[in-house]
């Protein structure tokens, strides 16, 4: 009977405890815009929680009794509350979350493909608002990213921290992404800046260092991700009227026009709006511009929609697609005709050329009630390029990535996935062609209390007509005993930390490797430009590398202005580097007995170097602020130079300095807004190139290597603007390009626009 009734007692104590619990449930919200906060954070007692879902709904169970709940977000002030739970007491109780005014906080995706806090992320980044290219007056990305410390864009093409040179259009070791996708072409695998919608930009992610483990192949100097937006809460229509006009050089033998100076007109017209349930976006820009240069002109019209659909009855449930389309025709020359004669073509050989580039994003994503994140994203992006100098292809992208990603409630987040992506080229200068890229991710950060860690794998496989990946995988720092020989398969990873060691104070490093396998356009290209013949090489292999860099980012403040001074120090390192170079490589019979370019691995190559920016905003005064400023320099070295065959031909310096690189490089960008005034400095500033192919200082290109005597110091461009609040919902700005009117020559052969001035209103309703 003892037995009997001692287990009646502890089954009904078990009951009791069983019964005492407490529910509280809601919806987090963002006080600015009234939009619905996902991923928000739910801490019970300092150890357990949930997150909000697709919706900002949370859920959470806890024991009956008093606890202490937090409410936090990236950029927005934590709430606490404390709660005491009745035995099955369901509380319903919604957070309205204010912006955090007291610091300076950016939220950025690129750095795990999940929102953080840039002062935590483990690598430096950089990020552009769209008011910058409102503010600028600009009419493409490049000009934007070309602003960016520690970043070049070099005739098109970008490089960071002198990790590229100058390749001709043909291969890039930065990604591309638009809204996290590689947007990098099937031939030549660089990067249409004209295709973006610039109409349409929410921000701009710039990772400094080796990224391949997240991002894939040509990801291994950094990642530039252009972000969409999409529609808010209330609907927005926006108008912006460009109308610029090229002013004369300071030399007059330089002025080809006659009667009036070439001009430029921009229009942009970007529509936002939620209709039930469905995100509505629409843009236009038309661009019309006479160029600068004789023959160099350039019309262009781009439309682009953004739809996504989220679904009622199924809880968490998104699907849209992301549509953009540019056709562009003009004239482009590459080579100058003589220093006397910039702006006119090297025998007048001018490319006449159509091109259309399309890409259509369908996608779904799905937030399980346990707040794992199921994506697909696909992407089929065509490029067709048609001239009049026989260089005319079509390549045809199909990319497909599934991502799974789950936020788990002690601060670790784990994403996984993988990729498939297959392309298509027919030209007249590569052939007709088939690549095929395949490869997996997983990549693990964990946030303590004050420390942040990250841990990401990758696994590539390429294949290119009957040429896939052969690689021997090695050990990490010791290569003379691989793991594995000629494997299929190329593994890389990357590791990084980042710790709060005061108030503001942010102490990280990393350390990232990177693979990329050659293009098609490196590999099989034949053609010839003004005069200069580029060759094949079916024998290129692929590059590797890593990069690293130990840095402190301290948070400042002068008043209710709130910034970071960021400095880093890094080192990059590639393993058979691929470059184009000048040589001799084809036959005595072909034009100029077989000199010309052609991609080669040149070796092992080293970049040490260092880099300082401050970026911040807020009020100093009555004044509202914005910067970003930045220097950087590079130390960039061929490991294994060789004197003897690293000739003046394909060497003007006869140095190991890696070519087309900029030592010293500044940049910055001032904003000040004060009642309905704007006004605004721009500067980029760059050392001397100091070594180039030999061939831009031979006599095929007369009287250019005097020119780079004379121009040997270096130089720097600024703007100015200036902007007027005519009303609530419409502004008008005046901005001078080049206001000192330099003369400044980028790459050999080809300088910069004169002083131009620009005209814009822009309008929202």
């Amino acid at each position: 009977m003892k037995k009997i009734l001692t287990l009646v007692f502890c089954l009904q104590f078990a009951a009791n405890l069983i019964g005492q619990n407490g529910f509280i449930k809601g919806i987090i919200s963002d006080s600015k815009n009234k939009e619905t906060i996902v991923g928000g954070n739910v801490v019970v007692d300092d150890a357990t929680g949930t997150v909000s879902d697709i919706n900002g709904d949370y859920f959470f169970k806890t024991t009956a009794g008093k606890h202490k709940i937090e409410f936090k977000y990236v950029g927005f002030k934590s709430q606490i509350k404390n709660i005491e739970f009745k035995d099955n007491d369901t509380i319903a109780l919604n957070i309205i979350l204010e912006p955090d005014s007291k610091t300076l906080d950016i939220v950025v995706v690129s750095a795990g493909r999940f929102e953080q806090n840039l002062k935590e992320v483990t690598i430096s980044m950089e990020v552009l608002k769209p008011s910058l290219i409102e503010n600028k007056a600009l009419v493409s990305i490049d000009k934007a990213v070309d602003q960016v410390p520690g970043v070049n864009v070099i005739d098109g093409q970008a490089n960071i921290r002198g990790g590229s040179g100058f390749s001709y259009g043909a291969g890039s070791r930065v990604l591309l992404l638009v809204d996290e996708m590689p947007m990098l072409t099937a031939d030549a695998g660089d990067v249409k800046w004209t295709a973006l919608p610039i109409e349409n930009c929410e921000q701009i992610e710039v990772i400094k260092g080796a990224s391949s483990a997240l991002f894939g192949s040509a990801a291994m100097n950094g990642v530039i991700n252009f972000r969409t937006a999409y529609a808010k809460e209330e609907p927005e229509t926006k108008i912006n009227f460009m109308a610029g006009v090229y002013g004369n050089p300071k030399r007059k033998e330089l002025i080809w026009w006659q009667d009036a100076n070439p001009t430029y007109s921009s229009v942009n017209v970007t529509h936002l709006q939620k209709i039930g349930n469905l995100d509505l976006v629409v843009g236009a820009n038309l661009f019309d511009d006479d160029g600068y240069k004789y023959l160099g002109t350039e019309q262009r019209y781009r439309v682009n929609t953004n739809l996504r659909y989220r679904f009622k009855k199924i809880q968490g449930l998104q699907m849209g697609v992301n549509i953009n389309r540019v056709s562009t025709k003009g004239g482009l020359f590459i080579l100058w005709a003589t220093p006397d004669s910039a702006y006119y073509p090297k025998g007048l050989d001018v490319s006449n050329y159509t091109t259309f580039r399309t890409n259509i994003d369908p996608y779904i994503n799905y937030v399980t009630k346990k707040n794992g994140r199921h994506s697909l994203r696909t992407r089929f992006f065509r490029t067709e390029n048609l001239n009049n100098t026989n260089q005319q292809s079509r390549g045809d992208v199909y990319y497909s990535e599934y991502q799974y990603q789950k936020k788990f409630n002690n601060g670790l987040s784990w994403t996984a996935g993988t990729v498939f992506n297959y392309s298509e080229v027919h030209a007249e200068m590569y052939g007709i062609h088939f690549s095929t890229n395949a490869s997996f991710f997983t990549q693990f950060d964990k946030k303590f209390k004050k420390l942040t860690l990250s841990l990401g794998l990758r696994g590539e496989y390429f294949k290119t007509d009957t040429v896939e990946t052969r690689e021997n995988i090695n050990w990490l720092f010791d290569a003379s005993k691989p793991i594995a020989k000629q494997s299929k398969v190329k593994p890389v990873m990357r590791f990084g930390a980042n710790y709060r060691i005061a108030e503001a104070t942010y102490l990280r490093a990393s350390f990232g490797q990177g693979f990329r396998f050659p293009s098609v356009a490196e590999r099989f290209i034949r053609t010839s430009a003004s005069g200069l013949e580029v060759y094949p090489n079916k024998g290129l292999m692929p590059e590797s590398g890593w990069s690293s860099e130990i840095a402190v980012k301290q948070g400042v403040s002068l008043g209710a202005w709130k910034g970071f001074v960021d400095i880093a120090a890094f080192w990059t390192e590639y393993r058979n580097m691929m470059e184009f170079t000048f040589g001799l490589y084809g036959t005595s019979d072909q034009p100029f007995g077989g000199l010309g370019f052609q991609s080669q691995n040149i070796g092992n190559t080293r970049i040490r170097g260092a880099e300082i920016s401050i970026m911040g905003e807020g009020k100093i005064g009555q004044v509202s602020v914005t910067t970003l400023l930045g220097y950087t320099y590079i130390n960039p070295q061929q490991i294994d130079f060789d004197l003897a065959v690293d000739t003046i031909i394909n060497n003007s310096a006869k140095t190991n300095i890696l070519k087309y690189r900029y030592k010293h490089s500044g940049k910055a960008d001032i904003q000040f807004d004060y009642k309905k005034v704007g006004l605004g400095i721009s500067m980029r500033a760059n050392s001397f190139m100091e070594n180039v192919d030999g061939i831009f200082e031979s006599s095929f290109f007369p009287g250019t290597k005097q020119y780079r005597a004379e121009h040997n110091k270096g130089d720097a461009i600024f703007d100015v603007r200036m902007s007027y609040q005519l009303q609530k919902n419409s502004k008008i700005a005046v901005v001078i390009n080049n206001v000192l009117n330099r003369e400044v020559m980028g790459r050999p052969a080809d300088i910069f626009a004169p002083r131009t001035y620009v005209l814009q209103l822009t309008i929202k309703i």
